[in-house]
């Protein structure tokens, strides 16, 4: 009766040593890097490029640009880690993002957005006139395609933004660690206290 206490803190402590070398082993793929990167200003874009943690599938990547305009060409190409997108030629100068979606190695979607800038651009004058003068009858087509994912980016940012709080330490495990750690607490003192 007397080790029973001890006991009890031993499995205790094995279980929170458990848990908390668990934690490593749940974190989900992330996205390690990309060209061109968050918040760079580039003279020139004519494909982006993704880098994961881990080998992902189901891409699924939109560049957007002013006016909401979409510049992608074609389907995003995985390789491996590696996600890439061609784009309807070099993009001219403004603030443009990346939207992807993947799914991860383990089966969980990994999305987010990548803003940049690109400055330096130089088109020439004639496609310029030729661009601002074709916008209505482009810009239509444009806004069409892009209605679905303008509405599906609210739930890709909370999403994002659940999958960077679900990133750090998981607060459900620092729950149980601290539930674990009050019983054993409690258990100690009540066996202290039968003790004539």
């Amino acid at each position: 009766m007397k080790n029973s206490p001890f006991a009890a803190l031993t499995a205790i402590l094995a279980a929170l040593f458990v848990l908390v070398t668990a934690a490593p082993a749940q974190a989900h793929d992330t996205l390690k890097s990309s060209d061109p990167a968050k918040d760079a200003t580039v003279k020139s874009v004519d494909e982006v490029t993704l880098e994961f943690s881990n080998k992902v599938r189901m891409p699924f990547v939109i560049v957007r640009g002013p006016g909401d305009v979409q510049h992608q060409a074609g389907d995003p190409e995985a390789d491996g880690p590696v996600v890439r997108q061609k784009l309807k030629g070099e993009l001219p100068d403004g603030k443009y993002t990346i939207a992807y979606r993947v799914v991860s190695s383990d089966g969980h979607p990994i999305d987010g957005e990548i803003p940049f800038t690109v400055k330096g651009a130089s088109p020439s004058p004639a496609a310029s006139a030729e661009a601002s003068a074709a916008s209505p009858e482009a810009s239509a087509p444009a806004t069409a395609e892009a209605g679905p994912p303008a509405s599906a980016a609210p739930a890709a940012t909370e999403q994002a933004a659940a999958e960077e709080s679900s990133g750090s330490f998981p607060v459900w495990l620092l729950i149980v660690v601290g539930a674990l750690v009050g019983i054993g607490i409690g258990f100690l003192l009540s066996a202290r206290k039968k003790k004539p």
